[in-house]
């Protein structure tokens, strides 16, 4: 199988990624695997998509350190986006990280929709991904699992969401990633709140969401392959993340903490109830973010947790996820345009 992943800049990866679990994971169980960034693609006159991509070392790695800068220092060569070539196209950049690029942030869903017409299995499926490019997909999910939620630029409204939750709530970007520009507001703190909803207004629309308070001991991100739970004999793909002092955010990238998790009934109860809508939009590979019995986040541009899952549970899940990519490739090979790429992506 040949395997590419689609990244913001094959420069700035990191070893602790996800993405380079699963390209190793690859690699060990002997696919070709390569690297392109949003600057990648192209499309030629002869109806062609093509990119510049490097390729991983062929060899198995045991260190994710060796195995990413190997990839970074590989020369990128063209290569066809067909089937001809390559078998799986992951979309793995994080549209959040181009703000200061537009131009970037579409380039995954769209070149990977020429892709997917060619033939190609692209996960997750790029239409759906092309109705996810901010906070508002959550939106589109049941209002019981999610917690309340205001989307605005008018200030007056946001302090109205905030006084009607008795002076609490939870302030962020529209479009953002990683805990940054959160705010978590308490009452008797007017002195700022104002400031607040000004800074993140100046830049865009305003997510305003009632204040869990299970959210002060941190939340679960959980890992779903192909709209379920991702489990190997008993042992789920998920792990805790709390938050470092003062700072509220359990975001690992805002200084948040890693702890082994519990995966009950209520967390199975949410998998359930936004199972169907994953499902129609094909998204093969998400995370999400549980405070107490509420879905705080969906990521599914580039969950990551496959590092924390591992080392807390033992497991390698980045081989099971592998391993649902083949069987995929072995679905074409087998049934052809039976399915459409939207349905192989959660099949």
């Amino acid at each position: 199988m040949r395997l590419a992943f689609f990244v913001n800049e094959v420069a700035t990866e990191r070893p602790v990624y996800s993405t380079t679990r699963l390209a190793m994971a690859a690699v060990a169980r002997g696919h070709e695997v390569f690297y392109l960034d949003v600057g990648d693609f192209s499309y030629t006159q002869n109806d062609m998509v093509c990119a510049n991509a490097r390729r991983a070392p062929s060899k198995r790695q045991r260190k994710p350190e060796s195995f990413l800068a190997a990839v970074q220092e590989a020369t990128s060569r063209p290569m066809s986006m067909g089937p001809d070539f390559l078998d799986v196209l992951m979309l793995r950049s994080d549209v959040a990280q181009d703000i200061e690029r537009p131009w970037a942030q579409a380039v995954g869903a769209q070149f990977g929709q020429l892709v997917a017409r060619r033939g190609v299995v692209v996960v997750n499926d790029p239409q759906g991904l092309a109705q996810a490019v901010n906070k508002l997909y959550l939106l589109h999910f049941p209002v019981g699992v999610r917690p309340a939620t205001l989307v605005t630029r008018n200030p007056e409204q946001v302090g109205a969401f905030i006084a009607e939750h008795d002076g609490h709530a939870v302030l962020k970007p529209l479009l953002g990633s990683g805990g940054e520009s959160v705010f978590v507001i308490h009452p008797n703190e007017d002195s700022n709140v104002n400031q607040i909803i000004e800074v993140i207004c100046r830049d865009g629309y305003v997510v305003a969401q009632e204040y869990l308070p299970a959210a002060e001991d941190g939340d679960l991100r959980l890992l779903l392959l192909n709209a379920r739970p991702l489990e190997v004999d008993g042992e789920y793909a998920a792990f805790r993340r709390l938050p470092s002092g003062s700072d509220p955010r359990s975001n690992t990238s805002a200084g948040g903490k890693e702890a082994a998790a519990t995966v009950g009934e209520t967390e199975l109860a949410i998998v359930e109830a936004v199972r169907p809508k994953l499902e129609k939009d094909g998204m093969f590979f998400v995370g999400l973010d549980i405070a107490g019995d509420k879905l705080m986040e969906i990521n599914v541009f580039s969950p990551g947790g496959l590092a924390g899952s591992a080392h807390f549970t033992g497991v390698d899940f980045a081989s099971v996820v592998v391993e649902s990519l083949e069987r995929k490739v072995r679905h074409v090979a087998s049934y052809g345009p039976l399915f459409s790429n939207r349905e192989l992506a959660t099949l």
